[in-house]
């Protein structure tokens, strides 16, 4: 049976509406390339103008061998060829993941480090302080100029346009409609699915959709499906029909189609960092390491946190004074408020906010209880009569959880990690979400840069368990960063 006889469209390209054709996409591609080029430019002529003024001002510089003017433009052109050869302009790297930050990086270094090797041994004379400065400005600029074309380019995918893959997704009705869910989880990852193909047995009778997603074909057509619907993507996921042999034949058939072939393997929520791919016997066998909860990295994350908790509570004196002001003004009851939460190892400690509620908040609970607004262990409500009129600013701004920088003070919390949680809940806790307590609970993490209390319970606890098996320094500072975009959005906080 082909995949004509399954699809309900007919023999034309078909595409979902509001999505780009795949010539379309190719050109959005294209032209964001070229964008990320001309940016390129644009940037690091501005640095080498910045390291030029900073190093000479007014002066006249001497002693080069070369004329500045024909040094910049040089700079310029042998700084992109760098970026181009490390794939910083790669359409599988740029727009989402760690990769392309890191590629940019490792270009301006490994340029800097052959230029001041050559400089030394040609002795060209070029100035080594405009060399410093104009490196030091170009990559930061470089990185912050990605960082900011990335943000538009995932507002654009998240209102159904923008340049996104579309994705055939191959494999049985469960594990596909799994792998549709995970994609549409992050739409600004740029991952748009357009159809499915599943084994022949299911055919019968022929099932026209899985959810919204039409199937367009068998096992034995997936080429010819993802032509007919204009797919740039095979996304092939588990079966016990693709056999090692069959994906391998499916390779082939895709070699010069220019449709890209991909693998979503069965282990998900694994960071990169902890996944290393060793070929053995022909076979690509994924060796993950084991999450790692102590250790010097441990140790260094405890130091910056304390560090960073002591400076920000000096630094935010008058404010905190402030907001404690304003909540003795507006109601009556004291500033702070104490509540039991359970931290790492399942050991309870009082974690202290500012009160954001009437006094008498949890005597008024059990009248509540039948409006909770989301779903699992946690109560929440966009409307809480509870809440006092400073009370909706400060959480609002997330200035409420500010006296929390004392708890990471005194070691019971991070400023990164999962949901502190109360004991009601984790007395309910089955042996999966447990695993939060083998780290020290955050004032942030990846729920509060992902939507807060828009979250529903199961997709919460999912990223507080990807965070304890997957945290790091690096990605720490990265949620650190996001929060500020979080708290200033004010989205999901209520």
């Amino acid at each position: 049976m082909t995949s004509a006889t399954l699809s309900t469209p007919a023999r034309t390209p078909w595409t979902p509406e509001g999505t780009p054709s795949g010539a379309a996409t190719r050109i959005d591609e294209r032209a964001y390339i070229r964008a990320l080029v001309v940016l390129d430019s644009v940037v690091l002529t501005i640095a080498l103008l910045v390291g030029y003024l900073a190093r000479f001002g007014d002066e006249e510089p001497s002693g080069s061998k070369v004329p500045y003017v024909l040094v910049a433009p040089g700079l310029v052109l042998l700084w992109l060829v760098s970026l181009k050869a490390l794939g910083c302009y790669d359409d599988r790297v740029i727009g989402y993941g760690a990769d392309e930050y890191r590629r940019v990086s490792t270009a301006s270094l490994r340029l800097a480090g052959g230029i001041a090797i050559v400089g030394y041994v040609a002795d060209v004379g070029v100035s080594r302080g405009f060399l410093a400065i104009s490196f030091a400005v170009g990559t930061l600029g470089l990185e912050a100029a990605r960082f900011a074309a990335r943000k538009r380019l995932h507002r654009a995918r998240s209102r159904g346009g923008g340049w996104s893959r579309k994705v055939l997704v191959v494999g049985d009705t469960a594990h596909v409609l799994e792998l549709v869910q995970t994609l549409r989880r992050e739409p600004y990852a740029g991952y748009h699915v357009v159809g499915a193909c599943i084994p022949d047995a299911l055919l019968a009778p022929v099932p026209q959709r899985l959810g919204d997603v039409p199937v367009v074909g068998s096992f034995r057509g997936i080429p010819e499906a993802a032509t007919e619907i204009g797919a740039d993507t095979v996304a092939v996921t588990a079966s016990g029909e693709l056999t090692a042999t069959r994906l391998r034949r499916l390779g082939w058939q895709l070699e010069g189609t220019g449709v890209d072939l991909v693998v979503a393997p069965a282990l998900t929520d694994v960071a990169g960092p902890r996944i290393h791919t060793r070929p053995v016997a022909g076979l690509p066998l994924i060796h993950v390491e084991a999450p790692e909860f102590r250790g010097t990295r441990k140790l260094v994350k405890g130091f910056v946190d304390r560090s960073a908790a002591l400076v920000a509570l000096t630094l935010l004196l008058p404010i905190l004074a402030v907001i404690a002001l304003a909540i003795r003004l507006d109601s009556r009851g004291p500033v702070l408020f104490r509540q039991t939460r359970v931290g790492r190892g399942g050991g309870e400690f009082g974690v202290w906010k500012f009160r954001t509620m009437v006094v008498n908040a949890d005597d008024l609970l059990a009248e509540l209880t039948a409006r909770n607004e989301t779903d699992g262990l946690m109560f929440k409500m966009r409307d809480d009569p509870r809440v006092t009129r400073v009370g909706r600013l400060l959480r609002k701004w997330s200035l409420d959880e500010l006296p929390q920088l004392v708890n990471v003070l005194l070691g019971q919390m991070s400023l990164v990690g999962p949901r502190p949680p109360l004991p009601s809940e984790v007395a309910r806790y089955d042996g999966d979400v447990a695993r939060r307590l083998l780290v020290k609970p955050g004032m942030t993490g990846l729920w509060q840069v992902s939507g807060r209390s828009d979250l529903s319970w199961e997709d919460g606890i999912r990223l507080d368990l990807y965070y304890v098996e997957n945290w790091s320094l690096a990605a720490d500072l990265t949620i650190l960063w996001k929060t500020f975009g979080a708290v200033v959005n004010g989205r999901g906080a209520y």
